[in-house]
């Protein structure tokens, strides 16, 4: 019985320094995944360039095309062919058959998506720039004297520390 005290108290002690680090580690920037014509999905009579108007493309995002997979496809081409609808030679054909297709946006530059067996001409098109996430909002500068940065210091340092000592603590009285 008492080895299990002791394997459950090396666990606490982890298990609470570990979320300790996990505080004191900065938000990151999640991904977003949008669907390609809202409610509307990938179909004709949809007017894509609004739908692409005031979003922020980032690089992690995702596209999620949700279609009729009889009739419709995914196609990725470059600027000329997304003008003239060409589908012949897609760059890319993210068409999988089940007529829910993700496209991941893993590289800053501007993704051209038709449909081809004309629904292009239709206006089954989208045009979407893919840029690098904004860095992170800065704090203002503090005096290094004022209270509030010791304040921070101490939930940054202080309390991570007084967790780890606390179990480290809980450990060593298991032992006795």
């Amino acid at each position: 019985m008492e080895g299990l005290r002791r394997g459950i108290g090396w666990w606490a002690a982890a298990a609470m320094l570990t979320c300790a680090v996990v505080l004191m580690m900065p938000p990151e920037v999640s991904a977003v995944r949008y669907i390609v014509g809202a409610s509307m999905g990938w179909t004709s009579n949809v007017n894509y360039t609004v739908w692409a108007q005031g979003k922020q493309f980032y690089l992690g995002d995702w596209l999620f095309f949700v279609y009729d997979r009889n009739q419709m496809n995914v196609l990725e081409v470059n600027s000329t062919d997304y003008e003239n609808c060409i589908s012949d030679h897609p760059l890319h054909n993210w068409t999988t058959g089940a007529g829910r297709d993700v496209v991941p946006l893993n590289v800053t530059k501007t993704y051209y998506f038709i449909s081809g067996k004309g629904f292009c001409f239709g206006g089954m098109k989208v045009a979407v720039h893919v840029e690098k996430p904004p860095p992170p909002p800065t704090a203002s500068p503090q005096k290094s004297d004022s209270p509030s940065s010791l304040n921070s210091f101490r939930g940054q340092i202080f309390v991570p520390v007084l967790f780890a000592v606390a179990a480290l603590w809980d450990s060593f009285l298991l032992l006795l």
